[in-house]
């Protein structure tokens, strides 16, 4: 999947649209326990395969902060803005997790430009409604808005 060409002086006129989607991205175990290794959270829900054989679940979930985690690789390999210097992340609104990610689901991003603010100098704000997916799931995994800060 080709990333979306975006002009970020182009970028107002496309408040409440969605502008992009991501390619699906796995979200195998290897990846679940390095980021469990990387926060100290071993909960056996995320890394004991055979103990969550037996749960709702029926397996291993990746974190929810892991999900979340992965938003910058979504973006990421979604846009390409034409005329940014730098971008930076400049936090997160209404973060949920409304969904697990079993071991190897693969997730993807949809990106809804929720709000555009210029800033003083030369740069602007987005505020990104950002709805994450898993493959073949009835409903989002992960609901947040997420904040940016672009520079020209």
């Amino acid at each position: 999947m080709a990333k979306t060409a975006v002009s970020l002086r182009e970028l107002e006129s496309r408040v409440g649209q969605e502008v992009g989607v991501s390619p699906w991205v796995e979200m195998p175990q290897e990846r679940i326990d390095l980021f469990a290794k990387a926060t100290e959270d071993f909960q056996w829900i995320h890394v004991d395969p055979a103990r969550a054989k037996g749960s709702p679940f029926g397996g291993t979930i990746a974190h929810g902060f892991l999900t979340l985690s992965m938003l910058p690789k979504l973006s990421e390999s979604t846009f390409e803005f034409s005329d940014r210097k730098m971008g930076v992340n400049y936090g997160l609104n209404k973060v949920r997790f409304t969904a697990p990610v079993p071991a190897g689901a693969r997730i993807r991003g949809r990106f809804t430009l929720a709000r555009f603010e210029k800033l003083e100098g030369n740069g602007v704000q987005t505020t990104w409604s950002v709805v994450f997916e898993r493959e073949g799931g009835d409903k989002p995994v992960c609901v947040a808005e997420a904040i940016s800060r672009h520079y020209f």
